[in-house]
Order: structure tokens, then sequence, then C-alpha cells
């Protein structure tokens, strides 16, 4: 991009398919070469309402919103939406979560940005599996995988988990228990 037009920057912004950048990715995909120059665009896009800070060099569409788990994936990686919000994503948990819960093979952390609470909780890497990306983008754990991260958890005392809570017919239960001989010392 040779001139800096608003105009110009927007309509490359909306017809990209990336919903969560960072400066970095903003800046390549306007085609800015220029770390001043690229900052001086990210302000003036943000200041004109057309982005929205989510969080630490992390921006997203004012006007297309990026699903919650996306910029969760997007905040800590590598991480995939896991227990009670892929849980609840697929209806097998009634409640939503206050907070997007995700896992991680790398220390345990939260994030908070615009009101939303983030958190990644630690998986050995051998537990770190189970995952697909979605349509819409995100990386969340399958219906059986995110039961049994609940549960994992649970069993160290770290989250709770009740069984009782959970509609069990969405759950393959095969699947469920091919999966379980993979986690160490859990059962179901």
């Amino acid at each position: 991009m040779e001139t800096y037009n608003l105009a110009q920057a927007t309509q490359i912004l909306f017809t990209t398919p990336i919903a969560v950048f960072s400066s970095e990715s903003l800046a390549a995909t306007l085609k800015i070469s220029k770390e001043r120059s690229a900052f001086s665009v990210i302000s003036r896009l943000l200041k004109n309402g057309i982005l929205e800070k989510a969080g630490k060099d992390c921006y997203i569409l004012a006007q297309k919103p990026a699903h919650q788990f996306l910029i969760a994936n997007y905040y800590y990686k590598p991480s995939y939406v896991s227990f009670e919000s892929a849980l609840s994503h697929y209806g097998i948990l009634s409640q939503f979560p206050v907070e997007v819960t995700s896992a991680t093979p790398l220390k345990t952390a939260k994030y908070c940005s615009k009101d939303k609470m983030y958190s990644y909780a630690h998986l050995k890497k051998d537990l770190f599996w189970g995952y697909d990306k979605s349509q819409d983008g995100f990386l969340i754990a399958s219906p059986e995988k995110a039961v049994l991260d609940q549960a994992y958890l649970a069993s160290k005392g770290l989250k709770s988990f009740s069984k009782d809570e959970l509609d069990w017919s969405l759950v393959d239960r095969k699947k469920l228990l091919n999966y379980a001989k993979m986690y160490p010392d859990l059962s179901l």
C-alpha cells in the first residue's frame, strides 16, 4: 500500500478473512513496511472506530467482531477452548461460564479484555490433543476431550466436575472411553 488512505485500509481489512490482528499482522495485511507508519495507521483506524483493541497487541474489526473463542486462541498460543466453555458450546453443560476456559501446554494464565475473562489451564504436553478447528476458525476440544479435560483437572482439585450436570446423550461414549485410556489415573 503506497499511501495509507483510511478508506483503502478499511476496504482491505473488511475483505480479509482474518478476524483477529496483531500490529504485525495488520501491517502485513495493509502492506506497510515501516513500523512508525503502521503505528500511525493503526491509531487512525482505532480513532475512527474501524478497529477495536481487544487486548495487548490484539485488534478486531469494530463492525465485524471476532468470536470470543477465536480471541481466546489468539491471546495465548498454543491453546484450545475446552472445559466448561467447550461443554457449554456443545450444549453438554447447560450453564454458560463467565469466562472462556482453554487448555494449554504452557503455564496457567489469565487475561481480561473488554469485560471478558480468558483463563488457560496447564495440561501436560502428552494431553494436548483432541481438538479441531471449528467453522468459525477457532480451536476447540471435541466434546469427549472437553469432558476428560474437565474431569482430569477436577481429579487434581483444580476444577469442579459433576457428572449429573452433563447431558451425556451428546457425548460419544465409545470415543470417551478410548480417549480416557490416554489419561493417567482418571476414572469416570
